[in-house]
């Protein structure tokens, strides 16, 4: 061989990385949704998907009250700590990537808690629209 090189070396190739691309319901690049507690269905801090992510983990919201008790009255218990999973148990004020259809449910119900639209998940819009988010923003300006 001419370069040195034997034919089971190949170049390094750059892996690519989905969450490196993933977009917001803006366009944008996806912003981070909370590290403490650490969210996303990947505990990536961030709400990225994939094909795994059955319950769709796509909405960044900062969670009240109001929406814990109708989450947990739909048989989502969101307060009580989890440990084995990784769950600390969410209280009022807390960002948490929501499951986008529980989310959309919730507005139905008037129930829906305010999103960061730069830490959303472009995916989310299968689910709602980017107008139903803009009504919850809390990062326009």
């Amino acid at each position: 061989m001419r370069s040195g090189k034997t034919r089971s070396e190949k170049p390094a190739m750059r892996r690519f990385d989905p969450h490196e691309h993933a977009r917001n319901v803006l366009g944008e690049k996806l912003q981070p949704c909370s590290e403490r507690p650490k969210t996303g269905f990947f505990r990536d801090g961030c709400c990225n998907t994939s094909p795994e992510d059955v319950g769709v983990h796509t909405v960044c919201a900062v969670v009240t009250a109001e929406f814990l008790e109708y989450s947990k009255a739909q048989g989502n218990d969101l307060t009580t700590p989890y440990p084995q999973a990784g769950f600390p148990g969410l209280k009022p004020g807390d960002r948490w990537c929501l499951c986008a259809p529980r989310w959309r449910e919730a507005l139905d119900e008037g129930k829906a808690p305010r999103v960061v639209l730069a830490a959303t998940h472009e995916g989310s819009l299968e689910f709602a629209s980017l107008a139903d988010f803009k009504k919850y923003a809390i990062d326009l300006s």
